[in-house]
């Protein structure tokens, strides 16, 4: 290490705690000081790791699924470098190996475990070279950030191919994933879920993949999942869901999640459809990597989701689930984990269009709100920014809500009056200030 690389390090550690003190989180300043110091310093810290070095990728999912695989692989006993807080650009995969050093400035790591948002990985994967990158699925995501799922797809074909050693771990249901797999020209295997779960009158949500992404010919479904996500096949090139090498059958969801992988009952205490696919990935990419998975179910057992991802809290009596909800696809499924809870509940939902959120939110007309229309729903509160927005689209599938701006007014008033039961849903640049105040309320008397 020179001594610019360890001036980098330790500047950049004091600046990451001095942003705490002061109440802010820290983790991008560090990243972005170390690189104005030394533009190497990602190469030179993750040349380092002694094993291998995992990427996660996809528009949905990543979080969960890299804190999951870093659990997993801590539970072997090994050192792992995790952005765990989901800072997933450039300068927040910096700081994760910089403030992980040691007082000589040095990773003493076996396993690097990354979360890549995707249009950094072009910035990315050239320094990393990661062994393997995990791809959950590709979704429509903020139109004004990402523009069209064709802009994606081409960012990540492009960054792919800087990575040609690099195995890809890919959900085979997902077709915009298996494409791009194939186009990549990299290794990849695959998982998926293989049975029909959903009747064709539970799931009729709008489709991203209907059209070939080979030749452009519309495709046939066996059977959909969610979104795209599903068995297809092109009746014109011959494009299909491929053989997948990790399936999950004999799936259960609703108040817990069960299937069967490899002969392995997988049972996890959560709630949502698509916590199936995130804990099958995790599966997959560590076992095709050699991990000893006997203690996986021990693992799952004990893993707290946590930074707001189906993060639960009790705060005087009312149990509060907190979860993220910042695109179409993702917000059906977080509408289906809250149907799936039968009892009575109170429901809030926060939307902001800051910069990280997208400041175009006309993408809440295609999430499927009018399933609110419940008997279990006892009441739903709009907040954030966009509150009004929000409002007008349920009055739209005739759905009355309260209007309260401020978040923590909006929570206060359903632990005071409410039904004991309350889902709070809340877009990118909500999550962390959200789950503060719910800490916070959570250790008053």
């Amino acid at each position: 290490m020179t001594l610019r690389g360890k001036f980098a390090i330790k500047l950049s550690k004091f600046v990451a705690k001095l942003c705490l003190k002061m109440g802010r989180q820290g983790v991008t300043w560090a990243g972005l000081i170390a690189r104005k110091i030394e533009p190497n310093i990602l190469k030179i810290l993750s040349d380092q790791i002694k094993e291998k070095v995992y990427i996660v990728c996809g528009t949905n999912g990543k979080t969960t699924t890299n804190n999951m695989l870093c659990t997993t692989l801590q539970s072997q006993g090994k050192k792992v470098i995790c952005n765990r807080t989901g800072s997933n650009m450039l300068n927040g995969v910096v700081s994760a190996f910089v403030l992980a050093t040691d007082d000589d400035c040095t990773l003493n790591a076996d396993y690097a475990c990354i979360e890549i948002d995707e249009v950094s990985t072009k910035r990315v994967l050239p320094t990393l070279k990661p062994d393997y990158m995990v791809l959950t699925n590709i979704f429509r995501d903020q139109l004004d950030r990402y523009g069209e799922i064709d802009i994606t797809l081409k960012i990540l074909d492009d960054a792919i191919k800087m990575a040609p050693d690099m195995t890809l771990v890919i959900n085979g249901d997902d077709p915009l994933s298996h494409s791009l797999a194939i186009k990549s020209g990299n290794k990849f295997i695959t998982y998926g879920i293989s049975e029909k779960v959903f009747d064709a009158d539970e799931n009729a949500e709008i489709r991203e993949g209907r059209f070939c992404a080979m030749c452009g010919a519309k495709m046939h479904y066996n059977y959909y999942h969610y979104s795209q996500l599903g068995d297809y096949a092109c009746p014109e090139c011959g494009f299909k869901r491929p053989e997948i090498d990790y399936p999950a059958t004999h799936i259960h969801h609703g108040d817990h999640l069960e299937f069967t992988v490899e002969g392995n009952h997988i049972n996890a205490r959560y709630k949502g459809f698509y916590n199936i696919y995130n804990i099958l990935a995790v599966y997959a990419v560590a076992s095709h990597s050699g991990v000893d998975m006997k203690g996986f179910q021990s693992m799952l057992d004990h893993f707290n989701p946590e930074n707001g991802r189906i993060e639960h809290f009790n705060i005087k009596g009312t149990d509060v689930e907190l979860n993220l909800a910042k695109n179409p696809a993702g917000f059906n499924q977080n509408i289906n984990a809250v149907m799936a809870d039968p009892k009575d509940k109170d429901v809030i939902i926060l939307i902001n269009d800051r910069d990280q959120d997208g400041n175009d939110v006309s993408w809440l007309w295609d999430v499927d709100f009018d399933r609110f229309k419940d008997e279990s729903i006892k009441s739903i509160t709009v907040s954030g920014i966009r509150c009004q927005d929000m409002r007008l689209r349920l009055k739209y599938v005739d759905i009355p809500s309260h209007l309260e701006g401020n978040i923590e007014t909006a929570i206060r008033n359903k632990i005071a009056d409410g039904v004991g039961n309350l889902y709070v849903l809340v877009n990118y640049t909500g999550l962390y200030s959200t789950r503060n105040i719910l800490k916070r309320m959570e250790g008053e008397k």
